[in-house]
C-alpha cells in the first residue's frame, strides 16, 4: 500500500468504493474457511466489474499463487492474477514503471500505535496436515540489520508496540546464518526507543530456542506473552501430524517456559478430527488441556488441503458431525479455564493500553493480550479521566465476564 501511494494512487481499505475504482484482492489460501471467504469476495467484485462499477480488477495473495490457473479460467472478469510476492508485477502493471524500491516502509493499517513486524516469510517443518509450505515455499529469514531498521522506523512512527510474527519465528536466522538469532533479535529490538512491549507469536515447540527465554525474563518491554502452537498431545497423532515431537517433550518444554519465565501467558492452537483420530486420542487431548491449564487456546476442526502428506496419503476419516462435536467440547472445556484463569487476576494492578473507545467503555489489552485474538479490559468512561488513545496506563481488575476484564484506571 505504501508503493502504491508512492507511484500515485489513493490507496484505501473499502469495499464501497465509488464506481470507476481499481480493486486488488488480496486472498488466503491457508484454511477451507478462508478460501471459501476469498473466493466470495472475487465474485463479489467480478460482479461488479461486468456491471461496469469497476475500472479494473486485480487479485493476488496466496489463493492466487495456489491456484492461478484454476481462477484465470473460471473468472474471467479479473483483468490480471498475481501470486503472493509478486508486488513489483502488480506495481508494474498499475503504473507502467518500474516501481521505486522500498525496503521496509509501509502503510499502517493498525491503530498508530501498535503494528506486525514480520522476520520470516515460508517454513521448513513440513506438517502433515499444513498448506503453508506448498504456498510460501521453504523458510527465509528477513536480514537482522532490515528488521531492525523497519521497527526503528516503526517507532519513529509512533509504534509503541510490536507484534512480532512470522509462519514460524523459532526457526530464525538459521537459514541466513547458520544460527538461531531469535534471542539476539528480539533483544536488540527491545532496546529501540519508544517500543514499550514486544509480543511473540507462532513459535514452534520442536528444537525451540531455549535463550530466548532469558530474554523474556530479563527485558521489562518483551511481553511475558507466547504464542506457540502444539496442535495435539496424543504421541500417536503427533507421528502422525508430522511434528517431530513426543507428548513428553511438549510437557518438558512448556514446564521450562514455564520456570524460566515466571507469570508468562501461554497460548496454543489445537487441532481435532486429524486422520485415525480415536476418542481415546480425544480424551487425552482433553485430559491434557485440564492439565497445562493454557491462558489462551484457539482450536481448529481438521481439514483437508490440496498437495499436502495429509491429503495425499490419509483418508479423511473422522465424521464432520464428530469433529465438530469434539471443537465444541474443547473449546468449553478451555472457556472454564480461563474464567477460572481470569477470575484469579480479580484484584491484580496490570498495565494497559487503550485501544479504542466504544459507547461506555474504554477498551484496553495487557501485556497478555493480542490485538483481535485474546480477550480485552474494559474501562468504564464514568469511573476514570478522559483516556488517550495509544497511551499505557495502571489499572487494577475488577470483575471479570466472558473472556474480558474489568478494570479501573489507578
Amino acid at each position: 500500500m505504501y508503493r502504491l501511494q508512492d507511484a500515485g494512487f489513493t490507496c484505501v481499505h473499502d469495499s464501497d468504493a465509488p464506481h470507476g475504482e481499481i480493486a486488488v484482492i488480496n486472498t488466503c489460501g491457508f484454511i477451507g474457511d478462508a478460501k471459501e471467504e476469498s473466493i466470495r469476495t472475487i465474485l463479489q467484485f467480478a460482479e461488479r466489474k461486468s456491471r461496469h462499477q469497476l475500472r479494473k480488477l486485480y487479485v493476488m495473495g496466496c489463493l492466487s499463487e495456489r491456484y492461478l490457473t484454476e481462477l484465470s479460467d473460471e473468472i474471467r472478469e479479473v483483468d490480471r492474477f498475481f501470486g503472493k510476492f509478486d508486488f513489483d508485477k502488480l506495481l508494474e502493471e498499475l503504473s507502467h514503471e518500474a516501481p521505486s524500491e522500498s525496503q521496509y516502509k509501509r502503510k499502517l493499517t493498525t491503530p498508530s500505535h501498535y503494528a506486525y513486524l514480520k522476520i520470516a516469510e515460508g517454513c521448513n517443518r513440513r506438517c502433515a496436515y499444513c498448506a503453508i509450505p506448498l504456498i510460501t515455499g521453504p523458510y527465509k529469514s528477513r536480514p537482522f540489520d532490515e528488521i531492525i531498521l523497519e521497527a526503528e522506523w516503526l517507532a519513529g512512527q509512533g509504534v509503541r508496540e510490536l507484534q512480532l510474527i512470522a509462519q514460524d519465528l523459532t526457526y530464525y536466522g538459521i537459514d541466513l546464518y547458520g544460527t538461531n538469532r531469535l534471542a539476539e533479535l528480539v533483544e536488540k529490538l527491545s532496546y529501540i526507543k519508544g517500543i514499550e512491549w514486544i509480543r511473540l507469536h507462532y513459535a514452534y515447540p520442536t528444537d525451540f530456542p531455549l535463550d530466548l527465554l532469558r530474554v523474556m525474563r530479563e527485558r521489562e518491554n518483551v511481553c511475558k506473552y507466547l504464542d506457540i502452537a502444539l496442535q495435539h498431545c496424543s504421541d500417536h497423532i503427533l507421528s502422525a501430524m508430522h511434528r517431530h515431537i513426543t507428548k513428553q517433550q511438549q510437557t518438558e518444554l512448556i514446564e521450562t517456559i514455564r520456570r524460566e519465565v515466571p507469570g508468562i501467558c501461554l497460548r496454543t492452537t489445537l487441532m481435532v478430527g486429524f486422520p485415525t483420530e480415536t476418542d481415546d486420542d480425544f480424551q487425552e487431548l482433553m485430559d491434557y488441556v485440564r492439565q497445562m491449564r493454557f491462558d489462551r487456546m484457539g482450536a481448529f476442526a481438521y481439514s483437508e488441503e490440496d498437495g499436502t502428506f495429509a491429503q495425499r496419503h490419509l483418508a479423511d476419516d473422522v465424521p464432520e458431525s464428530v469433529k465438530q462435536k469434539r471443537l465444541d467440547q474443547l473449546m468449553a472445556l478451555q472457556q472454564q479455564i480461563a474464567d477460572q484463569l481470569d477470575a484469579e487476576k480479580i484484584g491484580r494492578q496490570l498495565k494497559v493500553i487503550i485501544d479504542r473507545e466504544e459507547d461506555d467503555y474504554y477498551v484496553a489489552r495487557s501485556e497478555f493480550d493480542s490485538p483481535d485474538v485474546d480477550p480485552e479490559v474494559l474501562i468504564r468512561k464514568d469511573q476514570t479521566r478522559k483516556l488517550q488513545i495509544g497511551e499505557f496506563y495502571q489499572a487494577v481488575i475488577t470483575d471479570s465476564e466472558n473472556f474480558d476484564l474489568y478494570a479501573k484506571i489507578i
